[in-house]
């Protein structure tokens, strides 16, 4: 963690040429990062609003909240596991800590999601949502889910590195991740051991601290926010520790 603080301005640089890059060859540039959001928002808006008819109140503030934060876990966990290669001249020339490519990808996966809550505030206002003072809270959720989706970039990525099938199979089973996930349906639809399986989804705990003071106005109880903590926390120890054991071998394998 030190080595990282060190690093600092080579993190920030590599956070600025993340964004630039993914956006150099789009016309609108970052506003893709605020209009992804409202589409996918509006496709499940017909889909399961009106063809499946969950009985969720302002449904649109309730799927975007739950789409913006998986696009910043899906996104970060997929920048995580190919930068790693894609910086490869870097790691094998500069004596740099390596775990400041995965930082970079979920840093300036953070810098999206912040971008993001723009039509998020808007849909809010939009669809008469009251806006709580709990929305204060979000920077705590913002937080608990980067330290969650940092720590599953950095137990990836050596992974794709090695094996390079990791990036295809995460692929996939991010996909059924994302079902298994509460994002456009509500828990309390589903009985038996769908049920039972969505609960103890770690990932729908850190969703659920991230939407409760955005859709339900409040900040998450103490007893799930310290379970969301836990998990958070557990998921960094794992991958630094996982990053850490196979760093040296990384510059022989990109």
């Amino acid at each position: 963690m030190f080595d990282l603080l060190r690093y600092r301005d080579l993190v920030l640089a590599l956070v600025q040429r993340e964004l630039k890059v993914r956006y150099r060859r789009s016309a609108i540039g970052f506003l893709w990062t605020m209009l992804q959001p409202l589409l996918m928002m509006l496709v499940f808006q017909v889909v399961f609003s009106h063809l499946f008819r969950f009985p969720i109140p302002d449904y649109p503030v309730y799927a975007l909240a739950g789409i913006l934060f998986w696009n910043f876990f899906s996104q970060s966990i997929v920048a995580s596991m190919n930068s790693l290669r894609g910086n490869a001249q870097l790691l094998q020339k500069l004596p740099v800590p390596r775990a400041v490519f995965p930082v970079a990808t979920v840093i300036s996966g953070v810098v999206n999601l912040v971008f993001a809550l723009v039509p998020m505030i808007l849909i809010l206002l939009v669809t008469q949502h009251t806006l709580h003072l709990s929305l204060l809270f979000l920077p705590v959720s913002i937080l608990l889910a980067t330290a969650f989706t940092l720590g599953a970039g950095l137990l990836l990525s050596p992974l794709a590195v090695f094996f390079s099938d990791v990036v295809e199979l995460v692929g996939v089973l991010l996909t059924l991740l994302m079902y298994m996930t509460p994002l456009f349906y509500p828990i309390a639809a589903l009985h038996g051991w769908a049920h039972r399986i969505v609960r103890f989804n770690p990932v729908r705990s850190i969703l659920e601290v991230f939407r409760d003071p955005i859709y339900y106005g409040k900040i998450p109880p103490l007893s799930h926010l310290s379970v969301s903590l836990g998990i958070a926390l557990l998921a960094l120890a794992v991958g630094a520790f996982a990053f850490r054991r196979s760093s040296d071998r990384i510059p022989f394998y990109v």
